[in-house]
């Protein structure tokens, strides 16, 4: 791509990334601080990647969900996961009508634009397995037919890392197909004084509807024309190539502590979420900061850690952090 193709992308970039100023603006009425947590929203938005969200109760996930979807002109659905759900809860049912002596599809709260799986690991394998085909095909499969899921949809799950009395950890298939696990932390002091004023006044905010679905897709269209220089595609590839032979790349001793590393959904995502967080800077072009600021929520949660590597107390945003540190910046 020419120097004058990028400028022009770079207008282009201006023009459609206006729509995220009135998004952010309308979340930040309800949401206080959180930034990462809304940038990755955001990506997942730009780049159909469904999202993972971990944190302890209390953090907004679930606020900041609904306040998003709020602010966009789609449908949303919530399910609340629980061991005693069943997958036609989530997917839907045929349902006999003795009137006409035929049976009827009831669909369920998959079919909508964002979808809310809150606790997602309350709920048994056999309901788990119901959310694949939609999150991987984008479809659902009820009786005999098979029903296309409607443009944007995004599923959106929230998960408690401590409480883990009576959950089911996620199949390792399912997490796959998550392209961002982003862990949320603790606001900071200001932010909370903020948080607890404004739960004081009794208040209920009203969000606007300031987004539609279409500038939502003309966007998608022009983050996928965000340029990737292919020393940016060689790093990217050592990266997720480093989690799978770490030896290879001077990291012997982490040869110990991965089990199995990043597939190639890791690449593809990382890609993928670098052009969405460079469309996000107003930018037409992706740098190798960008690589590394989504490095962390694209590989977390796709790195098998070994018991020598449990023993030692290392987790896999540890591991990443070598690997970043250790392969070469283009």
């Amino acid at each position: 791509m020419t120097a004058s193709e990028i400028d022009a992308l770079n207008q282009e970039i201006y023009i459609e990334s206006r729509f995220l100023d009135a998004l952010q603006a309308e979340t930040a009425k309800v949401i206080v601080g959180q930034q990462n947590m809304i940038d990755r929203l955001l990506i997942g938005l730009l780049t159909r990647g469904h999202i993972l969200l971990e944190g302890l109760p209390g953090l907004a996930k679930t606020l900041a969900i609904k306040t998003l979807s709020a602010a966009v002109n789609a449908q949303f659905s919530r399910i609340q996961f629980t061991p005693d759900l069943l997958p036609a809860d989530i997917i839907g049912t045929m349902i006999y009508n003795p009137n006409k002596a035929e049976f009827a599809v009831r669909k369920g709260p998959i079919f909508a634009n964002f979808v809310l799986a809150d606790e997602i690991n309350r709920a048994p394998a056999k309901v788990q397995s119901a959310l694949l085909e939609a999150m991987g095909e984008r479809q659902v499969t009820i009786g005999n037919d098979t029903f296309k899921l409607t443009e944007p949809f995004l599923v959106l799950a929230t998960q408690n890392p401590i409480e883990q009395e009576g959950t089911y950890p996620l199949p390792e298939a399912q997490v796959d197909r998550f392209m961002l696990k982003v862990k949320i932390g603790y606001p900071s002091q200001p932010e909370e004084r903020e948080i607890v004023r404004r739960n004081l006044t009794g208040l209920a905010v009203a969000v606007q509807k300031v987004v539609s679905i279409e500038e939502i897709l003309r966007a998608r269209q022009v983050v996928s024309r965000v340029y990737m220089d292919e020393k940016i595609e060689q790093y990217i590839l050592d990266i997720v190539f480093a989690t799978r032979n770490p030896e290879k790349y001077g990291l012997p001793r982490l040869k110990n502590m991965i089990e199995y590393g990043g597939s190639p959904r890791a690449s593809i995502n990382l890609a993928l979420a670098s052009k969405a967080y460079a469309f996000l800077k107003r930018r037409g072009y992706v740098i190798p900061e960008d690589v590394r600021q989504i490095c962390q929520d694209v590989l977390r949660h796709r790195i098998g850690l070994t018991y020598e590597a449990e023993a030692e107390n290392m987790t896999a945003e540890d591991i990443v952090n070598q690997i970043i540190n250790k392969i070469e910046v283009p």
